[in-house]
């Protein structure tokens, strides 16, 4: 017989549900209620957003972004550079300051690493 967790935002009373056979083990349990609470307070902040574009906006984002976990955990690696790139791109990041982006990413690592290290942003002229 499925189990169920609900979690319940307080400030919205958004409730969300996760039915299913969760595994015995007590850790996984708290996993899965937490993560139902973390995703309800998510949902509940999204929805309460009243202006429309910026609502619409803010689930393209989280979406993409457990898209992106869920191709991680998988270890999808094809999956996860195309969803970065998509998501760099959707940023005003071109295909050419991504190239450099993981030349000067590769080359720093080469050269040990280093806490200095940035990223050019999309106004940066180099």
């Amino acid at each position: 017989m499925p189990e169920q967790y609900a979690a319940t935002d307080k400030r919205t009373g958004l409730e969300v549900a996760v039915t299913g056979d969760f595994p015995p083990h007590h850790d996984d349990r708290i996993r899965i209620a937490r993560t139902t609470t973390l995703f309800t307070r998510l949902m509940s902040t999204i929805l309460a957003t009243e202006n429309e574009t910026e609502r619409r906006e803010r689930f393209m984002a989280i979406e993409t972004q457990l898209e992106l976990a869920e191709a991680l955990i998988r270890q999808d690696m094809d999956e996860v550079q195309r969803l970065m790139r998509e998501t760099l791109e959707r940023m005003g990041i071109t295909a050419e300051q991504m190239d450099e982006m993981a030349k000067k990413l590769l080359d720093q690592l080469r050269e040990g690493g280093g806490d200095d290290f940035q990223f050019p942003l999309p106004d940066d002229q180099g």
